[in-house]
C-alpha cells in the first residue's frame, strides 16, 4: 500500500494509518475484495511497531472498511466502492516560458541612468536637510529647456501626469466661470478629450465623476471645440498615438477659444524634450498663462519608476491646490525629491536628455529603414516620442498573435486609441531596447505584420489614415 506518515501531523499514528486506508479505498486505489498487506508487512514498511498498525486495521474491521477472515488474510469489504475519482497523477512542471521581448510603448532607456551623479544626488538626500527646492529647479530646467517662465511658487509636485490630473479636478468641484454674473453652478465638470487620446489619461476625469465629451483630431493637432466645455486635455507637444505636433495657428485658436468661453486648458507635457525634428516646441502655457496647467513628468526622460512629475498652475488656482495636496498629503518622499532636485541642480538630467535624445533618434533611424519597403505595412512619421505606428493590411490581432509566438510583444493600435473608430495597426516602443536587441525585434515584427510580396494589396481601411484640417 502506498501509505505515508506525516511526523507533523498531530493526529495519532493510528490514526493517520486508518485515514490512508480509506484514502486508498475511496479513490479506487484499492479495489472492493482486495487483499492488503499484513500488519507485520506493513508496520516494516511505515517503521512503526506493530501494535499501531494491529490498532488501526481494528478500527477499519469496525467501521465495515476491512474484513478479516480466518486462513485469508485481510480485505477491502467487497461491498464497499469508491466514492471519489483518483487522483491525478502529478504533471511534471512545465518548462519555463520562452523569454519574451516586450516592445511596450513610452518606456525608455534606464541602462544609462546610474552614474556617478546619479548616485552622488541620492546618497546626498539621504543626508542632507538643506538639499535644494525641487520646484525652484524645475523652474530652473522649464526655462532653460522649454522656454516657460513659471515661478517656483506656481510649482505642485506630483506623483506624475495622472496624479496631477487627479489633484487639479479634485481642486476644482465647481463650473468653470463662463457665466459671468450669478453664481457658480455646482456637478460634475464637462472635460475635453483628444480623440484618439492618450488612454490612462482620460480615464481620470470619469474616474473622478465628470463628464467626458471626445474632441476630434486632424493633422494640426487637436480641433477647437464646437461646445462650451470647462476644460480641454491637450498634449500640443507629442499628441497620442499620432506623434503629431499642435500647429501654431491652432495653438493660438485653442487659446481664443478658452478665452472666450472661460475654459482651462490641461496642457500634458509628456515627451516634450524628446523630439527629433529641431528643438522642443514652446510650451503652450507659454501663449495662456492664466488658463493653462502644465503636466509634466520625469518618465520618458528619466523612468517611470521615479513616479514624479509636476504641475504649474495659474496663479487663480495654486491656493486652492496647495489646500488640496495638503488635505490628501504628499505623494513623492522628500528624499526622492531632494535627489531630483540634486540631480537638476548638477545639470546631469540635461546632459542625460542630450545623450538619450541621441540614441533615441538613432532607434527611430534603425525603426524607419526597417518598415521602408515591408510590403502591406505603412510606417506613420516619427517626430518624437519613443513609439512607432504601423498600420498594417494583416489584421493586427494576427499580426500581434504571429509575433507573440516568437517572443515578441506587440500592442494593437486599439489598445492604445483611447478614441473610437481606431484603424487596422500595431504600436511599438523602441526606446528601452538596445541597438541590437532592437534590430532583431523589428526584424520579427516585420515578418508578422507585413504581407507576402505576391498577396493581393487589397484595399486601404478608411480610418487608416489621418484627417486633415
Amino acid at each position: 500500500m502506498n501509505l505515508a506518515l506525516d511526523s507533523a501531523d498531530p493526529r495519532p499514528l493510528p490514526v493517520q494509518i486508518a485515514a490512508g486506508i480509506r484514502n486508498l479505498v475511496a479513490t479506487g486505489a484499492l479495489l472492493p475484495g482486495e487483499r492488503i498487506d499484513s500488519t507485520r508487512a506493513l508496520s516494516a514498511q511505515l517503521g512503526v511497531s506493530r501494535g499501531t498498525v494491529v490498532t488501526a486495521f481494528d478500527q477499519l474491521i469496525a467501521e465495515g472498511y476491512l474484513v478479516a477472515e480466518s486462513g485469508s488474510g485481510t480485505r477491502i469489504n467487497p461491498r464497499v466502492q469508491p466514492t471519489r475519482p483518483p487522483r491525478a497523477p502529478a504533471q511534471a512542471p512545465a518548462p519555463p516560458a520562452r523569454a519574451r521581448v516586450e516592445l511596450t510603448p513610452g518606456l525608455p532607456d534606464t541602462a544609462g541612468l546610474i552614474t556617478p551623479e546619479w548616485r552622488a544626488a541620492w546618497r546626498e538626500a539621504a543626508v542632507l536637510a538643506d538639499a535644494p527646492s525641487l520646484p525652484h529647479q524645475v523652474s530652473l530646467h522649464l526655462l532653460h529647456m522649454r522656454g516657460l517662465a513659471a515661478e517656483p511658487e506656481r510649482i505642485l509636485i506630483t506623483a506624475g501626469a495622472r496624479e496631477g490630473l487627479a489633484l487639479l479636478l479634485r481642486g476644482k468641484p465647481q463650473r468653470s466661470g463662463r457665466q459671468r454674473s450669478g453664481p457658480q453652478r455646482s456637478g460634475p465638470l464637462r472635460i475635453g478629450v483628444e480623440s484618439p487620446g492618450y488612454p490612462s489619461l482620460r480615464k481620470v476625469p470619469a474616474a473622478l465623476g465628470h463628464e467626458l465629451v471626445d474632441v476630434p483630431t486632424d493633422s494640426e493637432g487637436v480641433q477647437v471645440p464646437d461646445q462650451p466645455l470647462d476644460a480641454l486635455i491637450v498634449t500640443p507637444s507629442h499628441q497620442y498615438p499620432y506623434g503629431e505636433s499642435l500647429s501654431a495657428a491652432r495653438r493660438t485658436e485653442l487659446v481664443a477659444w478658452a478665452r472666450a468661453n472661460h475654459a482651462l486648458l490641461i496642457e500634458d507635457d509628456f515627451d516634450s524634450e524628446l523630439r527629433y525634428v529641431g528643438q522642443p516646441l514652446p510650451a503652450l502655457a507659454t501663449l495662456e498663462p492664466e488658463r493653462t496647467v502644465l503636466l509634466g513628468t520625469f518618465s520618458s526622460v528619466i523612468s517611470p519608476d521615479i513616479a514624479c512629475g509636476f504641475m504649474v498652475a495659474p496663479p487663480h488656482l495654486v491656493e486652492e491646490l496647495r489646500v488640496q495636496r495638503q488635505l490628501f498629503g504628499p505623494t513623492v518622499s522628500s528624499i526622492t525629491q531632494a535627489a531630483l532636485a540634486g540631480f537638476l541642480a548638477s545639470g546631469a538630467l540635461r546632459r542625460h536628455t542630450g545623450k538619450m535624445r541621441r540614441a533615441y533618434r538613432r532607434r527611430r533611424d534603425l525603426v524607419t529603414n526597417t518598415f521602408a519597403h515591408i510590403p502591406g505595412v505603412e510606417l506613420l512619421p516619427i517626430h518624437g516620442g519613443l513609439h512607432a505606428v504601423l498600420l498594417c493590411q494583416r489584421p493586427a490581432r494576427e499580426a500581434v498573435h504571429r509575433a507573440g509566438e516568437r517572443g515578441i510583444g506587440l500592442t494593437a493600435l486599439a489598445d492604445y486609441w483611447g478614441g473610437e473608430a481606431a484603424p487596422n495597426g500595431v504600436v511599438l516602443g523602441f526606446g528601452h531596447l538596445s541597438d541590437v536587441e532592437l534590430a532583431l525585434a523589428l526584424g520579427v515584427v516585420a515578418e508578422s505584420a507585413g504581407t507576402d510580396p505576391g498577396t493581393e494589396s487589397g484595399t486601404e481601411p478608411a480610418a487608416a489614415r489621418r484627417p486633415h484640417g
